[in-house]
């Protein structure tokens, strides 16, 4: 009943080559064949090998959606897989390590993730010794769970520390209550401009709350910048402990909350008012590979100074282009992480040469996701990585100029320069009556996906370039075509 590894890719290969990847999205019909396929039980008896395999390459593989095959995906910020992380990926499942702690005398897996942690650095210039805290999550949700936990750690304790007479109390030890009456606080504020939705979730499971944001935009035309002078005046409230958050790039527009000169002046007010600054940087944190010049100096000046931050987090399925799922965490406060984060069983090791993963996040059971990114990082190396967000932002800049000189379509936000467009394009139909059915119009044909959002109060498309399989002129002229075609069906 054995299925070698050779088998198994040589199938699954065979048959996504059958798919038709000149659309981002399978048939409608597929999908419902697919769905009707699934059992309503289980079987007594199980189907076996061989009926399950056919079941799953002729039933449900059909019915997928094609981020993977087809580089005119761009809803969610969905990545592609490059061909050394999937070969890695089907190792990963071939093994099944769990990677909970360092174990040398056992498996090469905790050093494998340890090392893929540190060329991630090295390509997004992070200082490994500035920030020794770094742990591969499933995602940058999770991440941002772990951002908020050590900000709750900290700004309580500082708070504490900083009140007559002093004390450092723990939330991880006393819970939220208990810690924030010790340290003389009532409400732990987190200071944000346009936060990803995922940061509500992580505050709502940390018991800060939804209701904890207090969002500071510089301007309505300008709402992912912080306006510096009101972040002063929270930092400065009595009773407060404070977690500033900043988005590197917000996930509408892709620009990014604070310029370099803006980010010196956040740390500033941080240290002076004991507060945590956490950065969630699901997508912008790549743009740390580009080179400094006129072409991409808004990008690069937004990106520079994220180092300040005390937690960073990213998505590696995103513009990494490793499969789903893997984001990863990295803190300059190690030891406060492990502090959260311990774990304590006695029947795993910590040998402290390289930190155990089980203390230093939520899982005590991982996968081997490190695998993958070890794999493509490895194989394809920094300048590949740098030219490929280059033809991704080619991409996006070249779509944004079609639609800034369309009469039909209006780019957003509004004055936009094209020079400072990242790899995400927002824009909306400027017929109120067209642009409430843009997105399903648009992915009619199903030869492209957009999502869709909202931008002052109505709704926009976002078309996010992330795939590896990008080609600047192929995919700008498919694109183009598409909306040609939304704009000639709606006239007829």
């Amino acid at each position: 009943m054995s299925l070698s590894l050779n088998e198994f890719i040589s199938t699954i290969e065979s048959r996504r080559n059958e798919l038709d990847s000149q659309t981002a999205l399978p048939p409608i019909p597929a999908i419902a064949h697919a769905e009707a396929s699934l059992p309503a039980s289980l079987p007594e008896i199980g189907m076996g090998l061989d009926s399950i395999k056919k079941h799953i390459l002729d039933d449900l593989f059909p019915g997928f959606n094609k981020p993977n095959l087809n580089g005119n995906y761009y809803g969610f910020i969905i990545g592609g897989t490059t061909e050394a992380a999937l070969y890695a990926d089907y190792l990963v499942s071939g093994f099944d390590q769990n990677v909970q702690a360092y174990m040398p005398q056992e498996t090469v897996a905790g050093a494998i993730e340890d090392a893929a942690l540190r060329l991630l650095q090295q390509l997004l210039s992070i200082e490994e010794s500035e920030f020794p805290g770094k742990i591969i999550t499933t995602g940058a949700t999770s991440s941002n769970i772990l951002g908020l936990a050590l900000g709750r750690e900290f700004a309580v304790a500082e708070a504490g520390r900083r009140k007559v007479p002093p004390s450092s109390p723990s939330v991880a030890q006393l819970g939220v209550v208990k810690a924030c009456a010790e340290a003389g606080i009532r409400k732990i504020q987190i200071l944000t401009t346009l936060p990803h939705s995922s940061l509500y979730k992580a505050a709502s499971v940390v018991g800060l709350g939804r209701n904890s944001f207090v969002t500071l935009p510089l301007s309505d035309e300008e709402p992912w910048r912080f306006d510096l002078n009101a972040l002063e005046r929270h930092l400065k409230l009595p009773g407060m402990a404070h977690i500033i958050s900043i988005s590197g790039g917000e996930v509408n527009t892709g620009r990014f909350a604070a310029s370099q000169e803006e980010m010196v002046q956040i740390r500033a007010l941080a240290d002076k008012y004991g507060a945590w600054i956490h950065a969630d940087g699901a997508f912008g944190l790549q743009a740390r590979v580009l080179l400094p010049g006129p072409a991409h100096k808004s990008i690069v000046d937004g990106i520079q100074a994220i180092h300040l931050a005390d937690s960073l987090t990213g998505d590696a399925h995103k513009l990494l282009n490793v499969p789903y799922d893997c984001g990863f965490f990295f803190t300059k406060h190690l030891a406060l992480q492990q502090a959260v984060f311990q774990n304590g069983a006695s029947i795993v090791p910590d040998t402290g040469v390289i930190p155990s993963a089980h203390n230093l996040g939520i899982e005590n059971s991982r996968r081997l996701r490190a695998l993958p990114l070890y794999s493509s990082l490895l194989a394809y190396g920094r300048v590949w990585h740098r030219e490929l967000l280059q033809r991704q932002i080619e991409l996006a800049r070249s779509i944004s100029a079609y639609i800034e000189g369309s009469e039909s379509f209006e780019l957003l936000p509004r004055n936009t320069h094209l020079r400072d467009v990242y790899m995400i394009v927002l824009f909306r139909a400027r017929s109120a009556a067209l642009n409430k059915e843009l997105v399903s119009k648009i992915n009619a044909s199903r030869v492209i996906y957009v999502s869709g959002t909202q931008w002052e109060g109505a709704p926009a498309v976002r078309i996010a370039v992330s795939t590896w399989r990008v080609d600047v002129q192929r995919d700008s002229a498919c694109v183009i075509a598409q909306l040609e075609r939304v704009l000639q069906e709606s006239e007829d």
